[in-house]
């Protein structure tokens, strides 16, 4: 079993900046590969960014690549999630979410991932 809790949200203006955080319960964190997801009232949950167990691969979705980073501390059991030039269509509830790495794993796949944060809301306003 996993918990994670996210941290971070708030209301910022648009073009700034906020850091999420998702804290992890476990002693095996680097054994999952971990994703940030958003979403929308009324629209469907939509892959952000993940992380492998080791930390060595990332992957983006193409609407927040090159503004968001994610990372992780596996000391910490932590990933982060650096979101900059921020846009009012960012505005959503942001999750974290764990998936138990396999050598076919599709990290941008919602249904990879077996343990769900409770979500920290982001309010971008312009």
């Amino acid at each position: 079993q996993v918990q994670l809790v996210e941290s971070g949200g708030g209301v910022v203006q648009a073009g700034g900046s906020l850091r999420l955080s998702c804290a992890a319960s476990g002693r095996t964190f680097t054994s999952y590969g971990m994703g940030w997801f958003r979403q929308v009232p009324g629209k469907e949950r939509e892959f952000i960014a993940a992380i492998s167990g080791s930390g060595d691969f990332t992957h983006y979705a193409n609407s927040v690549k090159g503004r968001f980073t994610i990372s992780r501390d596996n000391a910490k059991n932590t990933v982060y999630l650096q979101m900059n030039s921020l846009k009012p269509e960012d505005t959503a509830g942001y999750y974290c979410a764990a998936a138990e790495e396999h050598y076919y794993i599709d990290y941008g796949s919602l249904a990879e991932y077996d343990y769900w944060g409770q979500g920290t809301q982001v309010t971008v306003s312009s």
